[in-house]
């Protein structure tokens, strides 16, 4: 494995074994195992738990890491290609990274997809022994303002990969991309699963094992911020909270973190028994070992 950049290039086996090699490391940690190994993570956006995890595994299994912060204690970066820089940017990267370097890669988080979440997401879903074809509800909620589809998409296809019945409960205007759900279908299709959408809460909840919270952006209006504030101005009731859960007493409660409390989910919920936000923090870790196990061990 020399690139870790989409759970979709990988096939569902591929994955469960990166996930047995994960709760191998979890019990037994190999601490030279990547002994003399130096790991690069560049972040452009405030992080804490791909930022923790990457260099704590880096840590348990023998290796070093360094972190740039483009713009705090180092230069400000310009990602785009084809402009005049004039202005706070003094580097440049080079837009397709990927191709212009041997050596192994990880996207730690881009705008439409984070691999390494998703990871530990299935890891949490085998942990609490949730049925390969349980139904998983990936719903959208509240936020003051539009968020990128990485999680939501990568919870998306990482849930279809296992073989679930996903359900997108969305309210109207969110739907996600149509690449992103034909996507979705597919590797449902070939894992026993299968994807569909709704905007009605009674009829996606019912029978649901897991309720996966998280919020993005008005996807008919994309980089329109005055159309998508003025949608999401009217859905303040899309802060998930005990109420939802009459039918489905059992269902768990997935956030990837960090989360708007009594905004996306109220206290009751995040801090109840059915919330498990805090293990699947805590698998970013295992995760992120066996991914750099694979991909630097030599």
């Amino acid at each position: 494995m020399k690139r870790f950049v989409d759970l979709a290039e990988f096939t569902r086996e591929e994955v469960l074994a990166l996930l047995e090699l994960a709760r191998r490391l979890e019990r037994q940690p190999e601490p030279r195992a990547l002994s003399g190994k130096l790991l690069g993570l560049l972040f452009f956006n405030p992080s804490l738990r791909t930022l923790a995890s990457f260099q704590a595994a880096m840590m348990r299994l023998g290796g070093q890491s360094v972190v740039v912060n483009p713009g705090q204690g180092s230069w400000q970066m310009e990602t785009r290609t084809g402009v005049v820089m004039d202005g706070a940017a003094a580097e440049s990267t080079f837009s397709a990274i990927a191709n212009l370097s041997d050596k192994p890669l990880v996207n730690l988080e881009s705008a439409v997809n984070h691999p390494c979440q998703a990871l530990a997401d299935w890891k949490t879903l085998d942990d609490l022994a949730i049925p390969r074809a349980a139904r998983f509800v990936l719903s959208w909620a509240y936020h003051p303002r539009a968020l990128p589809l990485a999680v939501p998409a990568a919870a998306l296809h990482m849930a279809a990969l296992r073989g679930m019945e996903v359900v997108v409960l969305r309210p109207d205007g969110f739907a996600l991309p149509h690449t992103l759900m034909e996507r979705a279908r597919r590797a449902a299709a070939a894992s026993g699963g299968s994807v569909w959408e709704t905007s009605e809460r009674a009829e996606a909840l019912a029978g649901a094992h897991v309720l996966y919270v998280k919020e993005w952006g008005a996807t008919d209006h994309y980089g329109d911020a005055a159309l998508d504030a003025q949608l999401r101005a009217a859905l303040r009731g899309w802060c998930v909270r005990e109420d939802w859960f009459a039918a489905t007493p059992d269902c768990r409660v997935m956030h990837c973190l960090p989360v708007r409390r009594n905004s996306a989910i109220a206290d009751e919920v995040l801090d109840g028994a059915r919330s498990v936000v805090q293990r699947e923090a805590y698998n970013r870790l295992p995760v992120q070992m066996a991914v750099l196990h694979q991909l630097l061990r030599s």
